[in-house]
């Protein structure tokens, strides 16, 4: 015996059957990433609300007193991560006329604190605090447990925090 054809979506069936949906193109608005160029506000991954407005748009950034831009949140965010720029580098929005440093550019640093990182490190590093810290809880598990290394993990890694090498869990440079 053969199947009796599918009728069109929405179409009713002869047989008594019900109509089969279609797939959902899009999904639901809210879910998902955020649409490209949306700010997602620093903290867990992902972002966490209330940490202020988003900030979109272009960024200006004023590099040895000449401005340059306009420029793209994503691609500012490459260039902190590169170290093209720093967190003390001027930034502004393409709708102020007043520069910030580009650390207070919601979720284009991280928010742990180099300093704090550094001192973790050094006084704390051989139980893998400092990996704790900074969001990277496998391997802080795993430098606990092996002390540290025997304490070369340690240095290493206090080496790379001193350097700026070792950014967030994120990937975001620290402040």
């Amino acid at each position: 015996m053969t199947q009796p054809p599918n009728p069109p979506y929405g179409a009713p069936d002869p047989y008594g059957q019900q109509p089969q949906q279609p797939p959902p193109q899009q999904p639901p608005a809210g879910y998902g990433q955020p649409a490209y160029g949306a700010y997602q506000p620093t903290g867990a991954p992902g972002g966490q609300p209330g940490y202020g407005p988003p900030v979109t748009g272009p960024f200006f950034i004023n590099y040895l007193g000449q401005e340059q831009g306009p420029i793209e949140f994503g691609q500012l965010a490459q260039m902190a991560v590169s170290g093209q720029i720093k967190p003390d580098t001027a930034v502004r929005t393409a709708d102020s006329q007043q520069y910030g440093l580009a650390k207070d550019v919601p979720g284009l640093y991280s928010d742990k604190e180099w300093l704090t990182t550094v001192l973790l490190s050094w006084l704390l590093g051989s139980f893998g605090v400092d990996r704790f810290f900074l969001g990277y809880t496998g391997l802080g598990v795993a430098k606990l447990l092996t002390c540290g290394g025997l304490g070369v993990w340690s240095i290493i890694d206090l080496v790379l925090v001193l350097l700026r090498k070792i950014p967030d869990a994120q990937g975001r440079p620290l402040r």
